[in-house]
Parts: structure tokens; sequence; C-alpha cells
């Protein structure tokens, strides 16, 4: 019955404080800075794979970024980011792509800025810091794409070993899929770490972070699920929009998965503040 009541409590705070922090209009911002991210994020990552010659790099990190999205939404955008990023460019260190990282790290400040409410901290650091540590974010983001990226190249050789020399692994060798959304999922797991442990201001405990990403990652994956349905049955997106539905379809996603990203920040503050009382009390 106490944990009953405590969840209640914590539930209406999380609630509460989303609402007061001005969390729908927070989400609305961050559903667009991650759109406006996005692409920077993947020209630049895929002109830093081809100046290392990682030319199958494209494909790889569409897979990444999209196999967690529903297909209604993924299908129709990873074709044209698929197009974009096999473009040939120039040299790496151009100006375009200096300019696609930095407003790749835009992104990452939107994050900063939306966990910075939700915990409830002032921001201290400075500017140069704050945007420093935003690139490194999109640096390390590239990389581990990267890493992954290389990675798949030699899987099929990688697959015929481990197929020698462990017989139990053979029937899983072939679904390739499974792989993606595996690799996909760790990566989202890792992303939701970093960014909850380092980029709000003040410091945090694992434990301390870890109900809002396990709230984070079970909306996630209810909200999408959800959304697909609602498009396959009852929206009218294509037809109100015609050729921008593609573009909308996106758009209303990532405000679902950002106000959800909030409330898992939310959620842990609530927990925090429910702690630091119920130790207040005494007895």
């Amino acid at each position: 019955m106490r944990r009953l009541v405590a969840i209640k409590r914590i539930l209406r705070d999380a609630l509460g404080h989303f609402d007061a922090d001005d969390g729908w209009s927070m989400a609305s911002h961050l559903a667009i800075t991650a759109l406006m991210a996005l692409f920077p994020f993947l020209i630049f990552a895929t002109a830093l794979a081809s100046f290392v010659g990682a030319d199958s790099f494209a494909n790889t990190a569409v897979h990444l970024v999209f196999d967690t999205w529903p297909d209604q939404i993924a299908a129709p955008i990873a074709h044209e980011v698929v197009r974009v990023l096999t473009i040939q460019r120039g040299d790496f260190l151009t100006f375009s792509v200096v300019i696609a990282a930095i407003f790749a790290s835009n992104g990452v400040e939107a994050l900063r800025t939306s966990l910075n409410r939700a915990y409830r901290v002032a921001e201290t650091r400075s500017f140069l810091f704050r945007r420093i540590q935003s690139l490194a974010f999109v640096l390390i983001a590239t990389v581990v794409f990267l890493a992954i990226s290389i990675l798949l190249v030699f899987a099929p050789l990688i697959g015929r070993i481990a197929e020698r020399n462990l017989e139990w692994l053979e029937p899983y060798m072939g679904t390739i899929t499974l792989w993606r959304y595996v690799i996909a999922a760790t990566v989202i797991v890792a992303a939701l770490v970093a960014v909850h442990m380092w980029l709000p201001a003040g410091r945090r405990r694992f434990v301390d972070i870890l109900p809002g990403i396990i709230f984070t990652l079970i909306a996630w994956a209810a909200g999408s699920a959800a959304f697909a349905a609602y498009l396959d049955r009852f929206s009218g997106y294509v037809t109100t929009y015609a050729g921008l539905a593609s573009i909308m379809i996106a758009v209303v996603f990532l405000y679902i998965v950002s106000a959800i990203f909030i409330l898992g920040g939310e959620l842990n503050a609530a927990i925090r503040r429910y702690r630091e009382a119920r130790r207040r009390v005494p007895g």
C-alpha cells in the first residue's frame, strides 16, 4: 500500500513539473531541433567516414538511426537520406561539413536544455565548454557509428568463424535484421545513459538516472507502436499534407519521442525529491 502511494506521489510530481517546466513546448523545440540536427549529423558522419575509407557507412548509419522507427515513418525518409548521403563530396574539412557538425551539436544543446529544466538545475558551465562538449558528443557518436560500420564489413567472416566454433549459434546467424535491432537498441541505451549523466549541470549516479531510462525505453516502444497503428488505421496525414506527409509524420513522431524523453528526466527528478523528503522525515 505504501509503495502504491509512493508511486502515485512520484508520478503526480513528475507530471506536474513537466507541465510547470513547459514540457509540451520544450518537446516541440526538441523535436524540431532534433530533425534539424539529424541530417547535418549524418552528412558530417558520412563525410568523415568517406575520408577514412568507410564507403559503406551511409547504409549502416541509416539502419542504426531508422531501424527503431516505425516503418511508415522511416521508409520514405531513409530512402531519401541514403540518396543524399551517397552524393560524392569534396574534401572532408570543407566549410559546409564544419557547419553540419555545428548544426548537429545544436541538437545536443537542445537535449541539455530539456534535461536542465527537468532536473531543475542551473547551468554554470561556460558557453565554450558546453559547445565543445556538444561537438565532442557528435564526434563520439560518429566514431561509434563508424566502428559499427567497419565491424559489419567483417561480420560475415566473424560469423563463419563463430559457426565453426560455436555450433549453437548457427540458427541465429542468418537473422541479420535481428542483429541490426540489437545494435541499434544498444546504441540508444548507451546514448540515453550518456546524455542523462553528463549533459545536464550537476552530478548524478547511474542508479539515479536508471528509472527514467527504463521508462523512456518502454514508453518509446509503446508510443511508436501506438503511433504506427494510428497511421495504419486512422491517419489522414497523406490526404491532408500530400507531398509533405512524410516530414509532418516525422515531426509528430519526434514530438512524441521528445515528450517521453523529457518525462524520463522529470521522473528521475521526482524520485530524487521523494527520497530526499523521506530522509528528512524523522524515524
